[in-house]
């Protein structure tokens, strides 16, 4: 994990083995399953989905036809996961690595967020800002959903507001949409950002 990082592999590893994964929404979620969609016939783009815990995207992407789909997790547990529910997913795009350690050789055309932002702690959202503009191709694009809210409970999960994560995304990207989710699931209405941001 990146240096400052209190939250390693040995932690996420032992909430995937204790089963305290109150993230997981047991299937790929509305908005970026309707982004995914509208991408169009699977093609060659390399996709990146850090900290991709059970990986429903991935899965789902595969299942498309999308051959260049990688995953990248700390942990163990939900590579193997996706291993036991996608047999054919290819071994060498399950990336058990550290995220601020990945390298863009060759560098990617999409990066995809789903509860990895609010996984990090708050002082490493810049660091993840500078290293998802690493990963991409000039004109790239970082899409998916941040929580726009508060929670009660100390974290991880880690909640903020639009305006702070504007400010971390600003220096590197270029925004296309950056507003509320108008089809998140049902608990989490009206506390999602959908987010496509265009690598300057």
């Amino acid at each position: 994990m990146h240096p400052d990082s209190q939250l390693d592999a040995t932690y996420w590893q032992q909430r995937y083995l204790a089963g305290q994964t109150g993230w997981d929404t047991g299937g790929i979620t509305p908005p970026l399953r309707d982004y995914f969609v509208q991408l169009g016939p699977p093609d060659a783009r390399r996709i990146l989905i850090p900290g991709a815990g059970r990986a429903y995207e991935a899965e789902y992407l595969h299942r498309q036809g999308w051959p260049n789909v990688w995953m990248a997790d700390v942990a163990s547990a939900p590579l193997r996961e996706l291993q036991q529910r996608v047999p054919d997913f290819p071994a060498q795009h399950l990336l058990q690595q550290d995220f601020f350690a990945l390298e863009p050789t060759p560098p990617y055309d999409l990066i995809v967020e789903q509860t990895f932002f609010c996984a990090l702690e708050p002082r490493l959202r810049p660091a993840y800002a500078q290293q998802c503009a690493h990963l991409l191709r000039p004109g790239g694009t970082l899409m998916g959903l941040l929580f726009d809210t508060e929670f009660s409970q100390p974290g991880p999960p880690f909640g903020g507001s639009k305006e702070e994560y504007r400010s971390y995304f600003a220096p590197y990207f270029d925004f296309v949409h950056f507003d509320a989710a108008i089809n998140s699931l049902p608990p989490r209405q009206g506390r999602e950002l959908f987010m496509c941001l265009k690598k300057k």
